[in-house]
């Protein structure tokens, strides 16, 4: 049974949410304050977060960060700020996903599933390499000539990892949406291009990699092998 953490000061939130959720199928601890969670959280193991933005003591964008230097547990943050300026900061916050508020309970449930399954996807092939690049799947990690790590966020990570998937082809907004964020909406593709902007930095201070993000204007971006 998958353990869901739901951190909320609104209580009436917390409890609907729990039932639901716990009718899903899911195990579910609830914390009306994300200074309580953090404190859970050295001895418990959520498989998912869900933690709403704007609550009393350490709000929501001040946990993640937190929250992230202590697991890799996927965080979903929860706000009723719907505007694209602060969906891109809920993500760059170093969240993996963004609901905005109202939301249903049936979509809830989906963008937590989807999630879980992600952190559970595994591959035959233990490292994807295209030198002086190198993927280790098993860990989340990349390097440079195998030796000196790429420090790189985790949704730098996923997009890194879906464009060398299919290298040379053309990845679409839409595509990287759906496969990082779950749902894809227009909103999302200034979140993307701040991704892939972000990435393509980290990557252009090694020497062989300033080139190898290509961006597709209109479309999205591709993979193109070191040479």
């Amino acid at each position: 049974m998958h353990k869901i953490m739901l951190i909320d000061d609104d209580k009436d939130v917390l409890n609907i949410n729990s039932s639901y959720l716990t009718e899903e199928g899911y195990e579910v601890i609830i914390y009306c304050t994300a200074d309580d969670a953090i404190k859970a959280l050295k001895k418990e193991h959520p498989d998912c977060i869900v933690l709403d933005i704007m609550m009393p003591g350490t709000d929501g964008l001040s946990a993640v960060s937190i929250i992230k230097d202590m697991t890799d547990t996927p965080i979903i943050l929860l706000s009723g700020r719907d505007s694209e300026d602060d969906r891109v900061e809920g993500l760059l916050s170093g969240a993996d996903d963004y609901i905005t508020k109202p939301y249903s309970l049936k979509e809830l449930s989906a963008r937590i599933k989807l999630q879980i399954s992600k952190k559970k996807i595994t591959k035959t092939a233990n490292i994807i390499s295209y030198p002086p690049l190198q993927i280790k799947l098993l860990t989340h990690k990349v390097y440079y000539n195998n030796d000196t790590e790429i420090q790189l966020s985790n949704r730098e990570y996923e997009l890194l990892l879906m464009l060398v998937s299919s290298p040379d082809k053309i990845i679409t907004f839409e595509e990287i949406g759906k496969k990082i964020w779950g749902i894809y909406q227009e909103g999302d593709r200034r979140s993307i291009m701040v991704q892939a902007s972000r990435l393509r930095k980290k990557l252009c201070e090694f020497n062989g990699l300033q080139n190898c993000i290509e961006t597709s204007y209109g479309k999205g971006y591709k993979f193109i092998i070191p040479h």
